[in-house]
């Protein structure tokens, strides 16, 4: 089944974090395909928000994953692979552990390790709308 969230706006972006986080139910596997400036960190920062994250969340672009905490005390992974150039570099950081760990993982250009996505991977797209309009898209 087909899922969309519009955001119009960006003052839209909580209540769409808490729509989506509904929908998406007990998946704990998210891998967000956008085009660079999208708005997939600003989405994924709005989904922290929505879990109760008190931490900055910013791009790991040089650290390749970044680990935050929920309300709960629960580990949310947060992985940006744009400077992943072959998928072994992630397995080399210990993806498959992040992967299995039954923690919320959020991956920023999945499609550098599409190899090595688990099949219960969710592919959510976040296509451009108008300057600030995202359309959050995926199937389930």
């Amino acid at each position: 089944m087909e899922h969309r969230i519009e955001i119009s706006q960006l003052s839209d972006i909580i209540p769409a974090a808490k729509a989506f986080l509904e929908e998406i139910g007990s998946h704990k596997l998210l891998a967000f395909y956008a085009p660079m400036g999208a708005g997939k960190t600003t989405f994924i920062s709005a989904i922290c928000d929505c879990l109760g994250v008190q931490d900055s969340v910013c791009s790991p672009t040089f650290t390749i994953v970044n680990e935050y905490l929920t309300a709960e005390e629960e580990s949310i992974y947060h992985f940006d692979f744009y400077r992943i150039n072959k998928p072994q570099e992630a397995v080399e950081i210990g993806l498959e552990d992040y992967l299995y760990s039954g923690n919320l993982c959020l991956m920023e250009w999945p499609e550098n390790i599409e190899e090595l996505l688990p099949e219960e991977c969710i592919k959510i797209k976040i296509e451009v709308n108008d300057e600030f309009g995202r359309i959050v898209v995926w199937e389930d």
